[in-house]
Formats: structure tokens, sequence, C-alpha cells
């Protein structure tokens, strides 16, 4: 089937969908359980990790799977995705992201009131991250240096593992890689801002959680306006994580034509 603009953000929609059910889920089984016998920070790190992984495999043979305008914009600064298709994609990203965290608003709406009936920044962080994950001590240059730092590498192990000539792994199980590789940011990077890396994950379930009662939800635990940093924050890592890739490892990898086959020389024929 030809392979339509509708289709591939259909398949971003879809995909995103996926990551944010299973990220934004084990969080709110994380923060709702009374006593932690339901999960832990390495439980949400698995947990989103897997998510990124199922929504690669959903949206990847429609739309190649960015599910990250971080990514979407990377790869049009670098890899020559068109620019007319940013926009579209991000917003089809985030509208995926808004649509799973109402879902998981919705199904756990009892388990939040039960454990926070004034929906405060004790539970905001089921749906958007903070400074220091809701304590204090960690300011905004800090957040802001995080997540620059988290989406760079990103897309700098991202564009190492979909470079053809980097012997990458294979199509099948890119996915799971990158899912690992999500996995190993949320544990490295979870400290200072909550490891969003990219801003539809955090946008959309931000603007769900604001319109389901958290009237806090644009601002930090300080009352700092901070919705804008997980935006741009990763879009600025984004971008100098793949700068990097091309400076560093790119351009010293052999071009397309020279990975062919040199084709077999004939030997020359004796004169009869």
């Amino acid at each position: 089937m030809r392979k339509t603009l509708l289709g591939e953000l259909s398949a971003e929609f879809a995909g995103t969908m996926i990551l944010i059910l299973f990220g934004v889920g084990v969080v709110a089984q994380v923060v709702t359980s009374p006593d932690g016998s339901l999960g832990d920070h390495d439980s949400i790190a698995w947990a989103w990790g897997l998510g990124v992984t199922l929504g690669v495999y959903v949206a990847a043979r429609l739309s190649g799977a960015h599910l990250n305008p971080a990514v979407t914009i990377a790869l049009a600064a670098f890899k020559g995705f068109e620019w007319r298709k940013v926009l579209p994609y991000c917003l089809a990203q985030f509208l995926g992201a808004f649509v799973a965290a109402l879902i998981v608003r919705v199904v756990y709406a009892d388990a939040i009131a039960k454990v926070d009936p004034g929906h405060t920044i004790k539970t905001q962080g089921i749906f958007s991250t903070l400074p220091g994950n809701g304590l204090d001590g960690i300011g905004i240059p800090t957040a802001f240096l995080d997540q620059i730092v988290g989406t760079a590498i990103l897309i700098f192990v991202i564009f190492a593992l979909t470079t053809a000539v980097n012997n990458p792994p294979l199509a099948n199980l890119g996915p799971v890689v990158v899912g690992l590789l999500v996995v190993a940011i949320g544990m490295a990077w979870g400290t200072n801002a909550g490891y969003a890396i990219n801003p539809a994950r955090d946008f959309g379930p931000r603007v769900a959680s604001l319109i389901t009662g958290y009237s806090t939800a644009m601002y930090d635990q300080h009352g700092n306006l901070y919705f804008w940093l997980p935006i741009v924050a990763p879009i600025v890592g984004g971008l100098i994580g793949g700068g990097l890739f091309i400076l560093l490892i790119e351009r010293y990898l052999p071009k397309d034509e020279e990975m062919l086959p040199t084709p077999p020389v004939s030997e020359p024929r004796a004169n009869t």
C-alpha cells in the first residue's frame, strides 16, 4: 500500500499513545501504591523503555516511529527528513500523548483521588516532569542542562543505531535496543528533571492533567512556570546530539556506495 502523510501521522499518533500508556501508566501505579508494593524507580524505568520499544514496533513501518518532536527535528536538521512534515508529526505525537494521558487519568481517577484528593503537586508528577522529581534543591538551570544532556545522548545513540553504514542492529531488533537506551537514560539521568527527553511526552500529559483538575500543571513545585523547559531543552539537546554524531562519527564512515561489493575483475582472454 502506498504510504501517505495521513498514514504516517496515524502511526505517530498510535505509537506515541502506546508509549505514554505504559510510561504514564506505570508512574500512576507507583505513585498511588500505598506501600510501594506495586513498583519503584526501576519498574518506572523499565516500563518507559518497554513502552518505547512497543511504540516503535507499532509505528516504524509507516512513519519511522519518531514518537518525539526532538527526534523529528533532529532528523530534519541532519538526516534529510522533510521540514514540511515536522509540524504535522509533532502535532500527531502531542495528540497521541494527550489522549493516552487522558485514558490513564480516567482509569486511575479513584486511586489518585484516594492518595491526593486535591490533585496537588503530590501526584502531578504522574503526568509531567518536575525539577528534582518534585523535591527541593534542583534549580531551573540544572534541570535545563539535564534535559539537554539526556536528549543529546538519546539522539546521538539513535543516530548510531539507525545509520546503515554504522553496522546497527538488525531492523527487527532496533526497537528493543532503543528501548534499552531509554531504560539506561532513566536509570542514569532521572534525578534532576525526570528525564522527559521528549516534548510531546511531557506537554501532552501536562495539558491532559491541567484540564482534569491539576491547576498547577504548568508550574513546578515552587510556583515557577515550568512547562516550557521540557519542550525547549530537549529540542536543543537533540540538535546538539545529532550534530555531535555527524561531527564525531558519521563523517568518518564509508559512504553507501563504498559499502557495495566490488565487481569481479574478468581475466584477460588469451589471443587465439
